[in-house]
């Protein structure tokens, strides 16, 4: 072997250049994926999702242990609803086969992104690995996870269970991938890599920012800032649990979390009464200014808060609070850059303020959410329909919650948005995708269109489907090992020397395309040096 590239793979680049091996394995899975019909997905994304139900409680408490955020039970019930939950939300939609709208003369043929960069969270973490291989194996595409360093142990075993599981119902090696030591310089490599199709980024704005600007297809989410307003027509009994349910759920660190309450003037003190009852404490002033100060006093948030509950921050700070207190309740008396309590917090503190009325209301929701959160999500308790309907005209919120928690209802459970842990901020958030991520947001449509002119007869094409007419994928040296050239279409190898993965053991094929993968990446690196 070349000395120079010895000493590459052996020195600070060594990492780089294992990247570059996992992005030409998973090239090569995404477009052997691609081939599978959707029977055949539907079996590995069973398969996958059953993996990750089983150890959604120890992979829960994992979690909690090794980043010290939130409350394990919660994750527990996150973890089962993104692995047998998404399966079960989405199994009977068909990402895989043509449709045929048959009066517009037009056939529409499934075309998966190829490789998926993931970016997930430490606040979040399993979960949105779960999310996210599930949304890439219904789709048909290889997956790449990077998890937050802080949670890359729990983040790890989730998905290379994931990945063992997927692989033994079929799937090609290298399906889903991880990378167990993420660095940032490692992380920007493989975002610019030619070979990503789509980076699916959840985190902080940095993280979000770094996968737009990455020159690759990008889908990102921002931070949020949600606002829950309660006007003179609500149950407010309802609404205080809800509110406090939702605020108080893994130690307030979904994004969709309530961030102030905004209460109209003529129910506040009954308001705050049943926000006490459903539990909730109301800080006095001088305990509401110690809270600002620990929460924001050095400029920024204070991380050591995150997903840390009511109780222990309570006690950081030397506040007394009865121990069935889920949240604390800071009043204050205005919003915006100069009340720092009127910013998101991911942690179960939760300002107050009052209104005099419905217009003050909405226009100080408003405000909230131009300080940040834009194109986020927003809560609303009542029951005026022309009050809700004036509320999500005005709010820069492309999800506005209506009687409901607010963390679980703009992620879609609890209500009938879609079910996600990738919220779309959309142009107010100066994101591309202003829904929640789903599965269709991974797969793109070739449309045939024919002639409208009556005399063009349309094509019968009900026994047809793209991968009746693909060839196998050769492997080992003969292989074209990049998607690029495997779009195009492969010359069909002897059948001896490959069995189809969705059908058969491919073991000794597999070794022998590792080992083209690496003499390729060799050969790249050799090249490299020679300029």
């Amino acid at each position: 072997m070349n000395a120079i590239v010895e000493e590459l793979l052996a020195g600070e680049k060594r990492q780089t250049g294992a990247a570059d091996m996992m992005l030409q394995l998973a090239e090569w899975a995404a477009a052997s994926y691609a081939r599978y019909d959707r029977a055949a997905v539907d079996r590995i994304t069973k398969a996958a999702s059953e993996a990750a139900y089983a150890l959604a409680g120890s992979l829960a408490e994992a979690a909690v242990k090794e980043t010290g955020f939130g409350v394990a039970e919660h994750k527990k019930i996150k973890n089962e609803i993104c692995s047998r939950g998404i399966y079960e939300a989405y199994k009977n939609e068909d990402f895989c086969s043509k449709r045929v709208v048959a009066e517009q003369k037009i056939v529409e043929v499934p075309r998966p992104a190829g490789v998926v960069f993931a970016l997930t969270p430490s606040t979040n973490p399993v979960c949105t690995v779960y999310f996210k291989i599930m949304l890439a194996l219904m789709t048909r595409n290889a997956i790449i996870i990077s998890p937050h360093p802080f949670a890359k142990k729990c983040s790890a075993e989730g998905a290379l269970a994931m990945a063992k599981a997927a692989e033994q119902a079929g799937a090609p090696a290298g399906i889903i991938q991880v990378i167990t030591e993420p660095t940032l310089p490692l992380i920007e490599h493989v975002m610019k890599s030619p070979r990503v199709s789509v980076i699916l980024a959840t985190g902080g704005s940095p993280v979000v920012r770094a996968a737009y600007s990455s020159g690759n297809p990008a889908i990102g989410v921002g931070p949020g800032n949600a606002p829950a307003f309660v006007d003179s027509t609500a149950d407010l009994n309802a609404a205080a649990k809800r509110i406090i349910g939702s605020k108080s759920f893994d130690n307030s660190i979904l994004c969709t979390n309530e961030s102030t309450v905004v209460a109209e003037e003529s129910i506040a003190d009954k308001l705050l009464q049943a926000l006490g009852k459903a539990g909730g404490y109301v800080a006095k002033p001088d305990e509401v200014d110690s809270i600002r100060e620990y929460l924001f006093g050095l400029g920024s948030f204070n991380v050591e808060v995150v997903g840390k509950s009511a109780a222990e921050i309570a006690s950081r700070i030397g506040i007394k609070v009865p121990s069935s207190t889920k949240v604390i309740l800071t009043p204050i008396d205005r919003v915006g850059i100069d009340e720092a309590l009127s910013r998101e917090k991911l942690c179960p503190v939760l300002g107050f303020v009052r209104v005099p009325h419905v217009h003050a209301g909405i226009s100080t929701s408003r405000a909230l959410i131009r300080m940040s959160g834009a194109g986020h999500s927003a809560a609303i308790h009542s029951s005026n329909t022309a009050t809700i309907l004036a509320y999500a005209g005005a709010v820069k919120a492309l999800r506005v919650v209506v009687n409901a928690p607010c963390s679980q209802g703009a992620a879609g459970f609890g209500t009938h948005l879609a079910p996600s842990f990738t919220i779309g901020t959309g142009f107010f958030g100066r994101s591309s995708v202003g829904e929640n991520i789903g599965p269709k947001h991974l797969v793109n449509w070739t449309r045939i269109a024919y002639s409208d002119e009556a005399s063009e007869t349309f094509g019968d094409f009900s026994s047809l489907e793209v991968w009746n007419n693909q060839a196998p994928l050769p492997v080992g040296r003969d292989s074209p090992m990049t998607l690029g050239r495997l779009q195009e279409g492969a010359e069909r190898a002897d059948a001896a020397l490959f069995a189809q993965a969705a059908g058969g053991a491919m073991t000794d094929e597999i070794a022998a395309m590792r080992d083209e993968i690496r003499r390729i990446v060799l050969e790249e690196l050799r090249a490299a040096f020679r300029k």
